[in-house]
This record gives structure tokens, C-alpha cells and sequence, in this order.
């Protein structure tokens, strides 16, 4: 009896330890009245709006010092290695290590999951993701173009202990689903920092009128960036006395995963295109793209009339796209889902104390409201109501 009630004692002791308590309630930016740009959401107001994108996290918080994780966006539920979709990427700032992107840069396929992590956890993480589809795709495969975005979590997490494993990648992968999508302190988000409070992720959706074609784009960001936030044109970082330059100390240095999807038929210089209108988005959020600031952008389209097949004929493929003139009601959407997600990734995040106790607060909720309403930028609306 004495040895299983140690167990109890010590078992209660370490789950303690490993989980930050954390009680205040978080909102995302539409629930507080935070209305961005003037394009409806899809259902959920997140990348999987997009049909058949998914969205897998792995959150990582071991004893006082680990505090890191894993997120998957996985394009469809087929053989991604075997049907390959468009794809682009963009670099806004290329301070980071995002693997994967000159092939895509030279081909405009996306041949794997995109998956998200810490900085030096992208080894380790492309390595799962070139088992994940050699065992998912069979065959005699000498060649997988994994793709790994990854931002520094190293201020909360005991980085150098490299704890990412090929099993947690597996989890992220197999927990990944339709729908709702959490937000804040998860997965690749749990020991990220933005504007020097606790940042995540983050996602948001946009859909087109139907006389525009009715398309759908939807964004996840990985926020871990500084500068001087604004919130719909409102100096939230001004008024709450944190930001870039403040008294020269405050740094801004960090880096963004941008992940865009849509179900445009889209061309990758295409896609590249609306990869770039997405650093408009940061930017609106008051980032200055930082010297030390990796700030990424990976683009694809879900349409399956676009998708080059793979294949040894070489004869002609007929495919479907856009003209160009059809992409700027895009443009406007990727910009304002990019602005949304980033909000959505600070206000749904938690305080985090992390390694050698460091501690990061999440953004004040309430005192973010009453910035807000002082600079007269919310816009309520029945549906969108604190619960």
C-alpha cells in the first residue's frame, strides 16, 4: 500500500509538472467582435475549409522544460506521393530552414504532408515524414521531397534535447481531421512567442462569391515573430506598452509558417503569386520582417483539374485553371485570412511557463477589448457573441 501510494503521489506530482495550468478563457478574434476585411468564412473560419485538408497536432510538454510539438496539414486524403498536387513557396525573409522548398520552387508539387516543428527538430521530422511515405506508398521509392516549416521555440523549450520523435510525426499525422481546428498553445505552437506574448496557431478561411467563382482559401500560420501589433488598424502593442524598438531593447527577431490552401485551380506560379499577398497579411498585423526572422509562405490547390499527373507518357496532359485576372478577389482572401489566423493564434494561447522557468503571458483579453473599442474597430454581430 505504501509504494502504491507513493506511485499516486508521484505520478500527481509530474502530471502537475508537465501541464502549465492555465484557467482564464481564450476567444477567437470573430467571438470578440474582431471582424477582419469584408469576405465571409467558410464553416469553421479555418484552413479546412478547404475540402479535404486536414489538420494533426502533436503537443510535446514534458516535466519543466520541454514545451514543443508537431502540426501536420495534410492536402487530401489519397496518396499524396502518388497524386502530387500544385504547390508554391514564397520567402518573405529567409532566415530559417524550411526543407523541402527548392524542389518545390523547381517542380510545383507537393509530395508530402506539410508538417511543422522547432528548428532543430526539422531533421528529424523530414526523416519521419521519408518513412511515412515509404511505408504509405509502397513501391520501390528512391527519391521523397519531404516539406518541414519550423520556427525557434527555444526561449520556453529545452531546444538541444531534440526530443521529437518519429512516433509523435505519426500521431500528428493520424490525429489530423476535418473541422474545427485548435488553435494557440498546440502542437508546433506550444512554445512559440508573437509581439512578445504567447503565440500558436492560428487559422482562418475566406470564400469567394459565387459570381467569382466561389473558390475557398484557408490559411494556418505558426506565429513566433515580433514587431508592433495592430489589431484591425488599432496599436494594441503601442497602448499595452510592448513592442519593436520600445526604448531600443524589445526585439522583434522570430519567424511565421504561412500554410495557404485553396480549391482554385491554381498553376505554382500561380500559387506563388498568392503565396506573396500573404506577407500583406502579416504585415497588416505589424510585422516588419525582421532580419532575424524567418517568415515563410507554402501555397497549394486541392483542385484535382490542375493536378499533373505523374506518369511515363509523355504526351500532352490537358488540365483547368484560372486566368490571371481571376486571381485578385484571391488575393484580398488569402490577405485577410493570413491577418485573422495570426489574431486567432495570439488570442487563443496560453500563458506557458517554460524552461529555466521562463514564463510568457498570453495577450490580456481584456484589456486588448478595451483597446479596441477605444480606437472604435470592433464590429459585433449576433453570431459572433461572448459565450
Amino acid at each position: 500500500m505504501r509504494i502504491l501510494f507513493l506511485l499516486i503521489l508521484f505520478q500527481q506530482i509530474f502530471t502537475s509538472n508537465m501541464i502549465p495550468q492555465e484557467t482564464e478563457k481564450r476567444f477567437r478574434a470573430r467571438e470578440l467582435g474582431i471582424v477582419v476585411g469584408i469576405l465571409p468564412t467558410g464553416k469553421y473560419n479555418a484552413i479546412t475549409d478547404v475540402k479535404g485538408v486536414k489538420v494533426g497536432h502533436k503537443t510535446i510538454i514534458m516535466g519543466d522544460s520541454i514545451r514543443t510539438g508537431v502540426t501536420v496539414i495534410i492536402p487530401h486524403e489519397g496518396d499524396i506521393f502518388k497524386d502530387k498536387v500544385p504547390c508554391a513557396f514564397y520567402a518573405g525573409n529567409a532566415f530559417g530552414k524550411f526543407a523541402g522548398s527548392t524542389q518545390i520552387e523547381e517542380l510545383g508539387e507537393l509530395e508530402t504532408p506539410i508538417a511543422l516543428t522547432n528548428t532543430l527538430a526539422v531533421p528529424k521530422v523530414a526523416d519521419a515524414l521519408i518513412q511515412y511515405t515509404l511505408e504509405k506508398s509502397g513501391g520501390e521509392i528512391r527519391s521523397v521531397n519531404p516539406v518541414v516549416g519550423e520556427t525557434n521555440d527555444g526561449h520556453l523549450n529545452k531546444i538541444q534535447d531534440r526530443v521529437i520523435t518519429y512516433q509523435d510525426v505519426l500521431d500528428a499525422i493520424n490525429s489530423a481531421s476535418s473541422g474545427e481546428v485548435e488553435e494557440g498553445s498546440v502542437g508546433a505552437g506550444t512554445g512559440t512567442i508573437a509581439f512578445g506574448w504567447k503565440g500558436g496557431i492560428g487559422t482562418a478561411s475566406r470564400v469567394l462569391p459565387k459570381n467569382l467563382g466561389g473558390w475557398t482559401v484557408g490559411v494556418l500560420v505558426q506565429t513566433n515573430f515580433g514587431g508592433i501589433l495592430t489589431i484591425n488598424g488599432a496599436p494594441v502593442g503601442l497602448e499595452l506598452g510592448k513592442y519593436y524598438l520600445k526604448d531600443e531593447l524589445e526585439k522583434a527577431d522570430g519567424s511565421i509558417i504561412i500554410v495557404v490552401a485553396t480549391d482554385a485551380p491554381l498553376m505554382p506560379h500561380q500559387l506563388k503569386r498568392l503565396a506573396k499577398r500573404a506577407m500583406l497579411g502579416l504585415a497588416r498585423t505589424g510585422s516588419p520582417s525582421t532580419n532575424g526572422s524567418g517568415d515563410y509562405v507554402i501555397a497549394f490547390s486541392t483542385n484535382p483539374n490542375c493536378r499533373v499527373k505523374s506518369t511515363d507518357d509523355y504526351r500532352p496532359q490537358t488540365i483547368e485553371v484560372l486566368p490571371n485576372p481571376a486571381l485578385s478577389p484571391l488575393f484580398q482572401a488569402v490577405v485577410e485570412a493570413t491577418e485573422e489566423a495570426i489574431y486567432n493564434s495570439l488570442l487563443k494561447a496560453k500563458t506557458m511557463t517554460g524552461y529555466k522557468g521562463r514564463k510568457v503571458e498570453a495577450i490580456p483579453i481584456d484589456k486588448v477589448m478595451e483597446i479596441l473599442k477605444k480606437y472604435n474597430v470592433l464590429n459585433y454581430d449576433k453570431k459572433f457573441k461572448l459565450r
